[in-house]
């Protein structure tokens, strides 16, 4: 596999990325091996040296996007009122036959994935060990599909944030800790804790990401994970929550709430970064009810949770806090192949650049998930992932919808596509 990409227009992926033009990528193997003008390249025979040319067309070349928060157990479909998804994930994981069908769905969406342009994601709750083993099916080259940091089940309480479903619920630190030594032996690759509540978990106005697990259980799995070399992601919708999960060791928090110095000076002092998910809240913050048959109840905690991520985003920005983006895919209304939706909110809502929304969804989420050395940017000697897209995202966003060629660990994908809802398509395209 030596391919040479020519003629395409360059987006490297870095904070200052521009358009380069007249310089050609070499490929061999899993690696971009060098990026040199196309004078130069011209003058070697590519050719006999068993290079096929892949000729972009004036298309434009850049680095495959990273969704940072993915939930590979759902499909997004729209509900017409809540399921009970801790008895269908029991009901799901009961025997061999069902369990092998959910497998093969879950195969299906992290193929969405790669397809839409995403080369890497990071897991954080799934069913099972599905994620782990999905990810080692995709590396041995069995399975099609993106990079996967996995996180496997999460850990909540009992009542607790997707307890029973994606995520164990821990009645004691006991069990939190014995459930630690469990994703250990699944080789997992970070750990996910469910802190708080979320937007439909809450009961009544104004008080969606209730804490629910203690700062005692907290901090027991944080130390217990650092000193096994994990990483914790929290899922936490509510200051308190934030706070809480910073002073006990958490090193991502995922989604976020109305910043204030307190949480602004938590977030410096462990080093710790946001992964900003604009997409679950939306729908319930600004569709008509009509639409998501959500209760009043749940449009105003939706809104709540919709203004309170955009806030911590905006804040974290202004103290240079890192942040990355994911689109919690899996939550109803946010599909698997709609990752670019995320930069376009980010862009729209919390103001930022598109140069910065692409970089955020490239470079800096490949630093933070600590694989910046192999993916995120178009640098010889990381890996060769990258997509093709005909418009210039950094002057619309928008350009990243359809996705021309993906070329992943150095495979080259051209013209995939993807089965999309039109009732998704439809209801999210009014908020463009």
């Amino acid at each position: 596999m030596k391919y040479v990409f020519t003629n395409g227009k360059i987006l490297n992926g870095t904070k200052d990325m521009q358009v380069q033009e007249g310089q050609v990528i070499l490929v061999e193997n899993e690696r971009i091996t060098e990026i040199l003008p196309a004078e130069e390249a011209g003058k070697r025979n590519l050719k006999a040296s068993g290079y096929e040319e892949i000729d972009l067309q004036g298309k434009y070349i850049l680095p495959g996007l990273i969704n940072m928060h993915v939930h590979l157990a759902g499909n997004g479909k729209p509900q017409k009122k809540q399921r009970d998804n801790e008895a269908l994930v029991k009901k799901i994981m009961s025997n061999g036959l069902t369990k092998a069908i959910a497998y093969h769905m879950v195969c299906g969406f992290a193929k969405d994935e790669l397809y839409s342009g995403v080369t890497t994601i990071r897991t954080v709750g799934g069913l099972g060990d599905f994620d782990t083993r999905l990810r080692d099916d995709i590396a041995a080259g069995k399975k099609p599909g993106p990079r996967i940091l996995a996180a496997n089940e999460g850990i909540s309480v009992p009542g607790g944030h997707m307890a029973g479903s994606v995520a164990i619920a821990a009645g004691s630190i006991e069990e939190a800790l014995q459930h630690l030594e469990i994703a250990k032996a699944q080789k997992v690759d970070l750990v996910k804790l469910m802190i708080t509540g979320g937007v439909l978990d809450a009961k009544e106005k104004g008080v969606p990401g209730e804490l629910k697990m203690a700062p005692e259980m907290v901090k027991a799995v944080c130390d217990k994970a650092h000193a096994m070399g994990y990483k914790v992601a929290a899922h936490v919708e509510s200051p308190k929550g934030v706070k809480v999960a910073l002073q006990n060791g958490v090193d991502s928090i995922e989604h976020g709430a109305k910043a204030d110095e307190e949480m602004i000076a938590l977030f410096k002092e462990h080093n710790a970064f946001l992964c900003t998910t604009l997409s679950p809240a939306l729908p319930y913050a600004l569709f008509d009810r009509s639409i998501t048959n959500a209760s009043e109840v749940e449009q105003f905690n939706g809104n709540v949770v919709f203004e309170g991520i955009i806030d911590c985003a905006k804040a974290a920005i202004a103290n240079d806090i890192p942040v990355v983006l994911g689109n919690d895919v899996g939550c109803p209304w946010i599909t698997q192949y709609d990752f670019w939706r995320e930069l376009y909110y980010f862009h729209k809502y919390v103001g930022v650049s598109n140069t910065f929304a692409l970089y955020t969804a490239t470079c800096r989420g490949a630093e933070m998930a600590g694989i910046g050395d192999i993916t995120g940017t178009l640098d010889p000697g990381k890996c060769a992932d990258m997509i093709v897209v005909e418009k210039n995202p950094l002057e619309d966003i928008r350009a990243l919808r359809n996705v021309d060629m993906v070329v992943s660990q150095g495979k080259v994908l051209r013209s995939p596509k993807v089965k999309k809802k039109q009732i998704v398509e439809t209801e999210l395209d009014k908020f463009l």
